[in-house]
């Protein structure tokens, strides 16, 4: 079973986790918040992304919470969340996870499109990898449809093709998990988000070698 591993160091990279400055308005917030995230998620060592992806978590919460009209602070709360989730272990990643969901969730009610499909494609990735009830709420048909979701958004993108291919190889529907690691290693990365789309890229190229 698939289990991504992007996560990686902050502290390595020599990053300051300073809190973002209040007199910036919440999209400049945002920015910063996505530019740390992308840092720390795309280098080495496990137990500092912990410790990073931990500190990041309270900001992008802080900041949700001042702008919660707003769906991008949710969105990006979720995100992080999501892959602190995927660096901690037992309750504490559960309750990561619920957390990122429950974001994520609002961020749609308030636009429905969930921030170009990246809402849907972080919420397909929890409701694929959380425990099922009782303990958690994981669901495989529910992830099926956060997929699908994301995939009417973004059709080429690398983040919902390569998520989506794992989730298929899991199921073993593996032709169709071919055709989306396939459109995985040939889509754009986005500008905002180069380098955890290169590592998702380089992913799917060894999800396709072995499928």
């Amino acid at each position: 079973m698939i289990r991504r591993r992007l996560l990686a160091t902050a502290l390595g990279l020599g990053l300051t986790l300073a809190p973002l400055g209040s007199a910036l308005a919440w999209e400049a917030q945002v920015d910063a918040l996505t530019q740390r995230w992308e840092q720390i998620t795309t280098g080495a060592a496990d137990g500092d992304a912990r410790r990073a992806l931990d500190a990041l978590a309270d900001e992008a919460e802080a900041l949700a919470a001042a702008h919660p009209d707003e769906a991008m602070p949710l969105i990006w709360h979720g995100i992080i969340e999501a892959s602190h989730a995927r660096e901690r272990s037992g309750l504490g990643a559960l309750s990561s996870a619920r957390s990122a969901r429950d974001s994520l969730e609002q961020a749609i009610e308030l636009d429905p499109e969930g921030g170009n499909g990246s809402a849907y494609v972080t919420l397909g990735a929890l409701y694929d990898r959380a425990p099922g009830r009782p303990i958690g709420f994981g669901n495989s048909d529910t992830a099926e449809r956060m997929f699908q979701r994301a995939l009417e958004i973004r059709p080429d993108g690398i983040d919902v093709n390569f998520y989506y291919a794992a989730f298929l190889e899991e199921e073993g529907r593996l032709d169709e998990a071919r055709e989306h690691a396939s459109r995985a290693v040939e889509g754009e990365a986005r500008a905002s988000r180069p380098a955890s789309d290169e590592a998702l890229r380089e992913q799917a190229r060894a999800l396709l070698a072995r499928l």
